[in-house]
C-alpha cells in the first residue's frame, strides 16, 4: 500500500434517493403508472461508500458530506454507521433540507430521470474537507454541476472542486472524480481545471466525450474507437495514471505507461435487471477496489463490470450489490455480451 495508507474517503453528494419504477416515461401532459417506491441512500459520496463496502467489509471507508437536520439527515447518518463507514466529517446544518432525489426508473427502457433539490448540497464548500487525519489511500469526490458553491470559482482557483483535490493530493491521498449528468459545456468547464490534480477519472461514454470534445455516439450507439480516443485525449490534459470509460455494451481503460484495455460487459439476463440507477457508482466502486488491491487493469475492468451487473438487480443505488467474489461468480454465470 501507498506509505502505508489503506482505504478509500468519499466526499460530495449524499442525498435521500426516492427510487421510484414507473411503466415508462411520459412526455409533458402524458401519463405513466407508479409500481414500486423505495428511499435509499443516493449520491457519489454514499454510492460508492456502500458499494465498497458491499464488496468487501473489511476495507476502511470514510466519508465528507453535508446533510440536513431532519429526517433524511438522520436516515443518511444512520444508513452510513450501519455500514461500517466512518461519518465524523459527515456534517449536519440547520440552514437546508437534505438534498434529495427523485430517481425514476422506466420499466419499457430501464432508462433513469433524476429530478433533484439541492439543499444542503448547495451548501458544501472546500472548508468542510479536511485531510489532515485520514490515513485513507484514495479520495473518491462528486459531484460537479450539483453543488453551488463548489462550482464556482473559489479564491484563486477556477472553481472549488481544484481547492479540495489539491488539498487531498497535499495530504497524501490519491484522487479519483465522479461526474453527474448535466450540461456537456457545464461539465467541460467545470473538469478542465481539475485533470492537472486527478489521478484516476472513471466516467461514462457520454461523459468522456464532453470532456474530450469527442462525439461518442455513432448511430445512437457508443463507438469504442472515439471513446478510446477520447480517454486517451484526456490522459494526455492531466497528470492522470488511468482514464476508464463504460458504457451498456463494453468498457475501457488507458493509462499513462500506454495500457489500453478493451472489455464487453456482462450477459445480464433481462428479465434480471430492475434499473440502472447506480450502475455507474457501481462501476467505479468495482475499478477502484481493484486498483486498491493491486490488481491488473483488466482485472479491475472485470470486476467492475460484474459489480456494476450485479447493482442492475435493484431499483436502489446500491441495495443489489455483492462481495466481490460473488460479484465475479454472477459474472462468470451469465458471460460476457457479444460485442
Amino acid at each position: 500500500m501507498s506509505g502505508g495508507r489503506r482505504g478509500i474517503l468519499t466526499g460530495g453528494t449524499w442525498c435521500a434517493d426516492y427510487n421510484r419504477t414507473v411503466s415508462h416515461w411520459p412526455g409533458e401532459d402524458g401519463l405513466a403508472e407508479l409500481f414500486e417506491e423505495e428511499r435509499h441512500g443516493g449520491g457519489s459520496g454514499c454510492n460508492l461508500a456502500l458499494d465498497i463496502k458491499h464488496l468487501d467489509p473489511a476495507i476502511p471507508v470514510e466519508t465528507i458530506g453535508l446533510v440536513g437536520d431532519d429526517d433524511d439527515g438522520r436516515y443518511l447518518r444512520a444508513t452510513a454507521a450501519a455500514a461500517g463507514i466512518d461519518t465524523s466529517q459527515m456534517m449536519v446544518t440547520a440552514a437546508a433540507a437534505t438534498q434529495f432525489c427523485d430517481a425514476y426508473v422506466s420499466l419499457s427502457s430501464h432508462r433513469r430521470t433524476h429530478i433533484f433539490h439541492a439543499g444542503s448540497g448547495a451548501l458544501l464548500t472546500p472548508d468542510h474537507f479536511d485531510f489532515s487525519s485520514t490515513r485513507m489511500r484514495y479520495l473518491h469526490l462528486g459531484l460537479p454541476g450539483v453543488h453551488r458553491i463548489l462550482d464556482a470559482p473559489w479564491h484563486d482557483e477556477a472553481n472549488g472542486w481544484v481547492v479540495v483535490l489539491k488539498k487531498a493530493r497535499a495530504a497524501g491521498l490519491e484522487t479519483n472524480l465522479e461526474l453527474a449528468s448535466v450540461d456537456r459545456a457545464l461539465m467541460a468547464r467545470l473538469v478542465a481545471p481539475c485533470l492537472p490534480h486527478l489521478d484516476f477519472l472513471i466516467v461514462n461514454d457520454l461523459e468522456i466525450g464532453a470532456i474530450a470534445g469527442v462525439e461518442t455516439i455513432v448511430r445512437d450507439a457508443p463507438d469504442q474507437a472515439a471513446c478510446m480516443r477520447a480517454a486517451r485525449a484526456v490522459l494526455e490534459r492531466g497528470a492522470l495514471k488511468l482514464v476508464a470509460v463504460h458504457c451498456p455494451a463494453f468498457a475501457i481503460a488507458v493509462t499513462r505507461w500506454g495500457e489500453g484495455v478493451v472489455l464487453p460487459s456482462v450477459a445480464i439476463p433481462e428479465q434480471e435487471i430492475k434499473g440502472a440507477n447506480g450502475a455507474g457508482d457501481a462501476f467505479a466502486a468495482g475499478m477502484l477496489y481493484g486498483i486498491h488491491e493491486g490488481w491488473s487493469v483488466g482485472q479491475s475492468l472485470r470486476l467492475a463490470h460484474a459489480t456494476a451487473a450485479a447493482s442492475l438487480r435493484s431499483i436502489s443505488t446500491t441495495g443489489a450489490v455483492l462481495p466481490w467474489r460473488d460479484c465475479l461468480a454472477l459474472a462468470d454465470k451469465w458471460d460476457s455480451r457479444d460485442y
